[in-house]
């Protein structure tokens, strides 16, 4: 059964519709998870795109939320995530059999981290990583870019789930 997802408000601020939305989008994201295998959940089912998994969508979440957030938002240390892995494009894809228990328990605690980080900045505050031009827009350009991102994500689990064992659904 489909759980009951809602929208933000209708005349929601700015920051409750944006975080709306994005909270919106991680749950759907986590919902097409739901009673996946182990072996479905690491399974490649795009011959083109073998790192592109259930377990692999997870993954790479985590680390966009985190890249976004942690390292270019508030300038943290970029070298425990894989996603700035200049030697592997899809590093931060690679789940290397992770469980998915734990993959989703590590989303889980980043998105708390992030809805965190947000609450305690203006949607003005400028981001303070030097290295990354990305580094230099504000919190509010940063989360719509996390909307998007994890709104597109969320399409893309909507078909691998299909192609995997032919679960189809729409909050």
């Amino acid at each position: 059964m489909t759980p009951s997802f809602e929208r933000p408000p209708l005349l929601a601020d700015e920051r409750t519709a944006l975080i709306g939305w994005l909270d919106l989008q991680r749950r759907i994201l986590r919902w097409k998870c739901d009673g996946l295998s182990e072996a479905d959940a690491h399974r490649a089912v795009v011959p083109t795109s073998p790192a592109m998994t259930m377990a692999g969508l997870i993954g790479h979440m985590r680390w966009v939320e985190h890249t976004w957030l942690e390292v270019l938002f508030l300038g943290g240390d970029k070298t425990r995530n894989p996603a700035f892995d200049e030697t592997d494009e899809d590093a931060d894809w690679r789940t290397d059999g992770t469980p998915l228990k734990q993959l989703l328990a590590e989303y889980e605690a980043q998105c708390a981290r992030s809805n965190e980080i947000v609450a305690a900045a203006s949607l003005d505050d400028v981001g303070r990583h030097p290295d990354y031009r990305s580094g230099n827009a504000n919190l509010r350009w940063m989360l719509i870019h996390l909307v998007e991102e994890t709104g597109r994500h969320a399409g893309h689990a909507d078909i691998v789930r299909e192609l995997l064992d032919g679960t189809k659904g729409y909050y």
